[in-house]
């Protein structure tokens, strides 16, 4: 068995979602689940299909989204792995939920904008997901202006109020 490291490749701004699901039904359940969830979304979505012709699946509504799913998808070739980039202004709070209530999602491995390392184990059968390295290590721990800071910023984006 090798493990691998497989970067996510992507602009910094864009957030991605990396999961893993059991069909190839899930491809166009995804894209249901993200235009209902947030109408007018742009995003790509890819799926690593685990048997039959093993083609890397895809859909969307943004060319730039759906090249970039792609290419990750096939970099990190997991059996049933998939991957998500939404456009700008779109975020995964906004659809993650949605997501994860996609009857053939197993699993969220991560929800970000961070650089990510994708953790895979490839053996003679194929490669599968150990988990991802999603930003840095933390550098401490926050004090109280750490605090009246996280708190002033997430007001000012409008997530919580007064």
């Amino acid at each position: 068995m090798n493990l691998i490291s497989v970067p996510i490749e992507k602009p910094e701004e864009v957030n991605f979602i990396l999961g893993q699901s059991h069909f190839i039904k899930t491809v166009e359940d995804l894209h249901e689940a993200l235009v209902s969830a947030a109408p007018g979304i742009k995003f790509g979505l890819a799926f690593c299909e685990a048997s039959g012709k093993c083609l890397v699946r895809w859909s969307g509504s943004d060319a730039e989204m759906i090249a970039l799913a792609q290419k990750n998808a096939l970099a990190i070739g997991a059996g049933h792995s998939f991957i998500i980039f939404l456009g700008k202004g779109y975020f995964p709070i906004n659809v993650l939920n949605a997501v994860k209530g996609v009857p053939e999602v197993c699993r969220v491995y991560c929800a970000t904008a961070n650089p990510t390392l994708v953790l895979v184990a490839e053996t003679e059968q194929g490669r599968g997901i150990l988990g991802v390295i999603d930003g840095s290590s933390p550098a401490g721990v926050e004090g109280d202006e750490d605090i009246a800071w996280r708190k002033s910023f997430l007001r000012k984006i409008g997530y919580k109020v007064a």
